[in-house]
């Protein structure tokens, strides 16, 4: 078993990053590390580097997505901590055979061309809890 090795981020979901950014940048003084959109999560996500740990600013690009549908349901807030692990295959495969409830059965593509899954969150008192495995990148 391979435990995770840190918080990775802290997935927050908003309407609009650039209205949400604001507090962020001009309050706290963070700054933005990047912009990207993942077609597959059908998400545009911003990355706020704040120590070790980023925030990760989500924004739905379709009405049918997973964060829409949470905004829907609980309105703008945190939305899942995503944990960085060297295997995520190893150990979507490892809770898998513990049984433990998955969203993801096998890694799928994240942010920055990591490697995630989720696991459902009745498993974790209602917090919804990410897998990552970062790219390697030469």
């Amino acid at each position: 078993m391979a435990s995770p090795t840190k918080i990775n981020h802290i997935g927050i979901a908003v309407h609009d990053i650039e209205e949400a950014s604001k507090y962020y940048t001009d309050t706290l003084g963070l700054t933005i590390g990047g912009v990207e959109e993942v077609a597959e999560q059908r998400v545009k996500v911003a990355f706020i580097p704040v120590g070790e740990v980023n925030l990760e600013l989500l924004e739905p690009t379709s009405p049918d997505s997973p964060v829409a549908k949470f905004l829907e349901k609980n309105g703008p807030g945190i939305h899942h901590i995503a944990y960085q692990v060297s295997d995520v295959a190893g150990e979507v495969n490892r809770l898998l055979d513990a049984e433990v409830k998955m969203v993801d059965k096998a890694p799928r593509k994240g942010a920055h061309d990591c490697l995630i899954a989720f696991l459902h969150p009745k498993e974790s008192g209602g917090v919804l809890t990410e897998l990552v495995q970062p790219a390697e990148h030469d």
